[in-house]
């Protein structure tokens, strides 16, 4: 999937919404899944960042925009700890998402404050989306991948499965957006 903020009217806002939203649970060594064109990079020290897409036009604009911070289209090894794996608008576009943070927590460190943040649109909105990709305000290619968009129950569940917990849920954009901040089950 090409980066979202490459099309639509809009996008640019959507993506500074979901920066603003993600900005306070940054912590520490942070491992951007699904890093598009690197914004996210911007806001973290180079030596603490690595960013992650399978796109290889956004890679290369991240690489371009932010040449001191690590970008590859490939995760790293599994041993590679992290203490945020932040992953922006990308779980709703995932066939399994309970596979998806299941794949995610392996990369988190052994330590209780270690968090999994994702954003995704709430369901509510999947009209809006439709009808403002279909007219250019927001990613057409993002509307069209979209799998399955999840609500605060499903997102509980599909993180307990990958035996994690949901630790903090909050809805942005008038309730359009959501983010979710989950730890690992095994962390009292």
């Amino acid at each position: 999937m090409a980066d979202q903020v490459a099309e639509g009217l809009l996008s640019p806002f959507l993506r500074k919404q979901r920066l603003g939203a993600v900005k306070p649970y940054l912590n520490g060594r942070i491992l951007d899944i699904g890093c598009g064109s690197g914004a996210l990079a911007g806001m973290i020290d180079p030596a603490l960042y690595v960013g992650i897409d399978i796109d290889e036009t956004s890679l290369n604009r991240a690489k371009f925009d932010f040449p001191r911070h690590l970008f590859d289209s490939f995760p790293p090894v599994v041993t590679e700890n992290f203490d945020t794996v932040v992953s922006l608008a990308v779980i709703e576009h995932v066939p399994d998402p309970t596979i998806f943070l299941t794949s995610l927590s392996q990369y988190l460190n052994n330590d209780r404050t270690a968090r999994i943040v994702v954003t995704t649109p709430h369901p509510s909105v999947g009209w809006v989306h439709e009808v403002g990709a279909s007219i250019g305000l927001f990613s057409q290619h993002a509307s069209e991948e979209h799998e399955k968009l999840l609500d605060q129950n499903t997102l509980f569940e599909v993180g307990r499965c990958a035996g994690l917990v949901l630790v903090d849920y909050k809805r942005f954009l008038f309730g359009g957006n959501q983010l979710a901040v989950f730890k690992s089950a095994r962390m009292k």
